[in-house]
């Protein structure tokens, strides 16, 4: 499993984010990019400059229409054309946008219907939520990336062997996005002990779009009233954290596990390897790692698949990519039965 921070140094950095933070609920005539690629942005009290995310950039390129690979091309070779074909459209726009800024810099250009829920006030909630949850709870990763947030929480207490000497246990994985990239997510997540990987049970995730009523961002309601659709929004969060270790979850998954151990790879590892990861979306490098990992274990079956695989994200640098490495252990677990046959009788 991919280690980041401590909770004390997520703490602190949320905490460090917070104090830098601006939003603003701006009309987009009010908003022009220059040609060295900052926005400009006129408020009641002046101009803000700001330079722009890649993120920040992809989203002002899907909000206005603008092809990807032709926005990415003028900002290389003719930043002057790209700065007038943004500002056309955003003049043409005619409506108010949110713009999301941490450390001076614009992060997300988001619609004004997007319900702020941020990371610091997640993690304010869900602290003591574990807490009341008992002994055995354990957080075992976290991080914050320029995406999101993560928590990855276990229970000792609820454990079962997929083989003698290999044991498990539940837990999940929460996530939250802050720019227009995710939901605030809860996802099952089973930890080995043998070898510390953890693989993320992706299709039984619950989760609470940002998305609110444009008229929630508006003069129509008091600001008691908007303060409890906030609050009812968290409150919604906290059931979902209070139900996120299921123990019938867990159990069909320790018992898929099982089952998966008597999948024997009888082909070629290497084909074997190169199926799945065309199968589940890893890349050459990635792939490279997991035939590693899948030889070094000894272990050629779908069970050891999947564990070369979610072993690959220790490997991995980036976080986020290091998390969706072990959403597709389960991927490697699931494989319909045809993939799989194909996987397991590959030859050269």
């Amino acid at each position: 499993m991919k280690t980041g921070r401590t909770i004390v140094e997520l703490a602190q950095e949320l905490l460090a984010q917070q104090e830098t933070k601006r939003d603003f609920h701006a009309h987009t005539k009010n908003l022009t990019m220059v040609p060295s690629g900052e926005f400009q942005l006129e408020t009641s009290s002046g101009v803000e400059v700001m330079p722009a995310t890649s993120y920040a950039h992809a989203q002002m390129a899907s909000k206005l229409n603008i092809p990807k690979n032709y926005y990415d091309r003028m900002m290389a070779h003719s930043p002057q054309l790209l700065s007038e074909n943004v500002n056309h459209w955003l003049g043409d726009r005619d409506e108010t946008a949110l713009v999301r800024t941490l450390r001076g810099q614009m992060r997300a250009f988001l619609s004004n219907r997007y319900r702020i829920v941020d990371n610091h006030d997640i993690l304010a909630m869900v602290i003591p939520e574990l807490s009341e949850m008992g002994s055995g709870i354990e957080i075992v990763s976290c991080q914050v990336t320029e995406e999101k947030m993560y928590l990855k929480v276990i229970n000792k207490n609820l454990e079962a062997a997929i083989s003698v000497g290999d044991p498990v246990q539940a837990g999940f994985i929460l996530s939250n996005g802050e720019i227009g990239n995710a939901s605030v997510s809860v996802e099952p997540f089973i930890y080995r002990l043998v070898c510390t990987n953890g693989m993320i049970l992706k299709d039984k995730r619950q989760r609470k779009n940002h998305a609110g009523r444009a008229n929630e961002n508006a003069d129509l309601y008091a600001s008691d009233t908007l303060q409890a659709i906030d609050d009812a929004f968290k409150l919604k969060i906290r059931d979902l954290v209070r139900s996120a270790i299921s123990t019938t979850t867990f159990q069909e998954a320790v018992a898929d596990m099982q089952g998966a151990k008597s999948n024997l790879i009888t082909g070629s590892a290497v084909k074997a390897v190169e199926v799945t990861a065309k199968a589940i979306g890893l890349n050459d490098d990635e792939s490279k790692l997991v035939l590693n990992h899948l030889i070094r274990a000894g272990d050629l079956s779908q069970f050891g698949m999947l564990n070369a695989v979610t072993r690959t994200a220790e490997d991995t640098e980036s976080y986020d990519r290091a998390t969706e490495i072990e959403r597709l252990g389960s991927s490697v677990l699931y494989l319909p039965a045809t993939t799989w046959r194909e996987v397991a009788t590959a030859t050269n």
